[in-house]
Order: C-alpha cells, then structure tokens, then sequence
C-alpha cells in the first residue's frame, strides 16, 4: 500500500460543460477512487486549497504525488513548487500526466524546456505500444491498446532523455509521441504518462488505470531507496599532515 497524494486544479471541472459531462466530480475523484479500490491511502489536493492542499505536513506522508494540471501552471507559487521538488529529491515518487508536462514542478525537474511540443486537439484515437514489456509499469499490459478518443500530441518533445522509455503512441494524424517516460532525480522516481485531455474519458478505461496503478507500485519509495550521503564541512577521513 501507498500514501498516494492525487492533485488537480480542479478548474475545467467547475467552468466547461464538456468536462463537467466527463468528470462531474473531478479528474482526481476518478483517480482517487480507483487507487483506492487498489488498497491505497489516498488523498486530494486542489489549486484552490490553502497552500494548493500540499503543506509540509500532507507531503511529509506522501509516497506518490500524481500531478494534472493545465490552464493555472502559473497560479502554482514557486514556494510550494520547492517544497515538492525537495520531496521528490528526499525519494517521494512524481507521476506527472498529460498537460501536466508544462507545470512548473516538472520542467523544475527536468531543467529543460518542457512545454515545447507538437499538438491538436481532434478527439481521434491514438494507439499506445508497450516498448518495455518488462518494466514494471507496462505489467499486464498487451503489446499495445487504443485510446478512443484524446488531444494529439507530437515530437520533438522537450524532455532531457528519459532514463527508461516505457511507452510510444502513434496518432491518426501521423504524429508519434514519447507517452510514457521513466526519470530519476536524487532519491526520487518520476513517471510522465502522456494521455488524459479532460474533454475524454481517458481515466476511465481499465488499461489507462493499469498503468497509473503500476506507476503508483514504481514510484512508491522502499525504505532502501532512500540514500543519504554526509556533505558539508566534515573531518578528512584519513589525517593529510
């Protein structure tokens, strides 16, 4: 079991009807709930909340923080993007989904331009190909799935290399995209899934939630995970007179 932590801004689902019809209560109640019928501890944080709901306190008990995020990246203050950041560094686990690859905690990771990309909005399909069958994100997957209906999104991508590339998605429109892809920074394990536009149902289909649940299993930080090394001004190790 993991202390999960599911943020939103919870903005679309308060002010477009078409988001409203998909997700009445909010992308996060959806993945809230599944995690929960997984047997995690889960909790929902808001950009409305004091401190947008990610106080020291919620992320000192959080193994796994899931990030959406898309028209208010800059209405997140910076000082509770350095709290999350310093989180992930400690060993917190990050998955990042869909237009949350343009927040502000994500390109501070990455330290590259990350809002660059290809995009359209079309509601086509897209076809998701597993590239690591043996990753412990991609368990129980077939060697690829079809999401009815999303937003289009296309190389080049902005992200430094990944250090694991899990998923590729081809589009209709023939677009590729780098959908799945695996970091490390310091103690902490990061997941960037690229599907999920709020217009779609995305986080309803049962293999979306697959790989939401295995990255939640990924990123959850084992106690041997974290490492901590002794810096600053400290005695030589052997004596140098």
């Amino acid at each position: 079991m993991a202390r999960v932590t599911v943020w939103n801004e919870f903005l679309h689902e308060k002010k477009d009807e078409a988001v409203i019809a998909v997700y009445p209560d909010g992308i996060h109640a959806v993945i809230a709930s599944f995690l929960k019928e997984a047997g995690h501890d889960v909790v929902a944080a808001t950009l409305e909340m004091p401190e947008h709901g990610l106080t020291a306190e919620t992320l000192g008990r959080t193994d796994v923080l899931i990030w959406w995020g898309h028209m208010a990246h800059e209405q997140v203050d910076d000082a509770v993007v350095a709290r999350v950041k310093a989180r992930v560094l400690e060993g917190m686990g990050l998955i990042v989904l869909h237009s949350g690859h343009a927040s502000k905690i994500f390109a501070a990771l990455m330290g590259t331009d990350v809002r660059r990309l290809r995009w359209y909005e079309d509601g086509t399909y897209e076809r998701v190909w597993v590239i690591d069958k043996g990753h412990p994100i991609a368990k129980g997957l077939p060697d690829c799935f079809v999401i009815p209906a999303d937003e289009t999104y296309g190389e080049r991508f902005g992200i430094p290399e990944p250090d694991k590339l899990v998923f590729i998605t081809w589009f209709p429109g023939g677009e590729v995209f780098r959908s799945g892809c695996c970091f490390i920074r310091g103690s902490g394990k990061i997941f960037y899934f690229q599907p999920g536009h709020e217009t779609f149902p995305v986080y309803k289909q049962s293999e979306v939630q697959t790989v939401i649940k295995n990255a939640v299993g990924w990123a959850c930080p084992a106690s041997t995970d974290r490492v901590i090394y002794t810096t600053g001004n400290v005695r030589p190790e052997e004596e140098t007179r």
